[in-house]
């Protein structure tokens, strides 16, 4: 995978202008202070905080992302394996709040990540 890409910066907690800094201040999303961000960039100085509220809008971000992990376990689970539908909600809601903190971290990189361009790289020649 490409280091100078948005997906790379959403999936490995990097800064979506240089991909060198990282985005929340802990690595791990399940630790104590897994919602702590910085406010710039630890390399490159990039805003994390555009603008007041800038990350409200995430939340909708974080809802596709738990309707696409409800989905695709409802169609492994109840489609494919056949578990009981009462079996697989009993599954389900732990996961939901297991994945939680992932999934705001991941949401807030996203949001991000869609308004701010990576900086393009410059090859000695």
């Amino acid at each position: 995978m490409s280091t100078h890409s948005r997906i790379y910066s959403i999936l490995f907690n990097k800064c979506p202008r240089c991909q060198e800094g990282d985005f929340f201040v802990t690595k791990s999303a399940f630790s104590r202070h897994f919602d702590q961000m910085h406010e710039r960039c630890p390399h490159c100085g990039e805003n994390f905080m555009p603008e007041p509220g800038f990350y409200w809008a995430s939340m909708f971000v974080s809802y596709a992302l738990f309707t696409l992990w409800i989905l695709l376990t409802f169609f492994v689970a109840v489609s494919w394996l056949n578990v009981d539908l009462d079996y697989y909600l009993m599954g389900l809601i732990p996961s939901i709040i297991l994945l939680t903190p992932y999934f705001f971290r991941l949401a807030r990189r996203t949001w991000l990540a869609l308004f701010v361009s990576p900086k393009p790289v410059h090859k000695p020649i």
